[in-house]
């Protein structure tokens, strides 16, 4: 056991450096400002993409995969570069979006109300991933828009989970970083992985998490970092960061196949929260 957790501390090591070097010198940020004027909404995005997959797109040699980031409340679209490098680092166009503006009401808790009263909020940024998506496909076309990763921390993974269940045709995999309203999706063409912490303060709400014959049954993964709900973040110890993007490295690869295979679920990553 202690091997195979000394493997694991320095594949993550390795997993670090690597996305260190990338981000610093393959990847190019860039933000965008946008505005919808069918709502009135400024929309502030975060775009991340490598470089050299990015020129053999624009040379039509490749199609960039297209992954969406959905921040937290209280938390900025700034704040998951971890994940963001990771994602472009695999050859994805990252778009980190801005789901909240301060003009915007509290984010309320309503019991006994479908999401604890939070639909709406849902579905505001729902309207803000659509409309990206529109202004995207005009910036990159050489990017595949219909197989989307939507990625997404606390308020922000219920918008990912509940984007998915209105838009399966459009949806290839989820991972959330510790969703806590929104019931996971329950597909067998829909990868999820999916983080959870471990914080007195943030519980999930029941019937959120899948059972484990449904786990097993969808191809969902669940890995429980044992770290706090706001660690999930750039704002987390570089030790839970590095193993996050060590376990979604793995994710993206083993789901990298065609499209029409079915989900691999002999193997699900569950993770126990020692090892992170």
């Amino acid at each position: 056991m202690r091997r195979a957790l000394a493997i694991l501390a320095c594949l993550c090591v390795l997993a670090g450096g690597e996305y260190f070097a990338i981000s610093k010198w393959a990847i190019r940020h860039e933000t965008l400002n946008l505005f919808d004027a069918s709502r009135q909404r400024p929309i502030s995005v975060d775009l991340a993409v490598r470089r050299d997959y990015e020129t053999k797109a624009d040379n039509g040699f490749w199609k960039l995969p297209v992954a969406i980031i959905s921040n937290g409340n209280t938390v900025k679209n700034t704040e998951y570069s971890f994940l963001a490098n990771a994602l472009a680092a695999r050859g994805y166009l990252v778009a980190s979006i801005q789901q909240d503006l301060p003009s915007d009401p509290p984010l309320m808790t309503k019991v006994g109300l479908p999401y604890v009263g939070r639909r709406e909020v849902y579905m505001r940024c729902e309207a803000n991933i659509l409309f990206v998506l529109g202004e995207l496909q005009k910036l990159q076309p050489n990017a595949d828009y219909d197989h989307l990763t939507l990625v997404g921390h606390s308020n922000g993974g219920d918008v990912s989970m509940y984007v998915a269940k209105q838009h399966p045709e459009l949806v290839s995999k989820v991972i959330t970083l510790d969703n806590l309203r929104v019931p996971f999706v329950l597909n067998d063409r829909l990868k999820i992985l999916s983080f959870r912490s471990k914080d007195p303060n943030f519980r999930t709400d029941p019937g959120v998490l899948p059972t484990p014959t449904q786990t097993s049954a969808d191809g969902i993964d669940i890995v429980n970092t044992g770290a706090l709900h706001t660690q999930l973040s750039d704002r987390g110890p570089d030790s839970v960061k590095e193993k996050i993007q060590a376990t979604l490295d793995k994710f993206l690869r083993d789901s990298a196949a065609s499209d029409l295979a079915p989900a691999d679920t002999t193997q699900p990553m569950i993770a126990n929260p020692g090892d992170y």
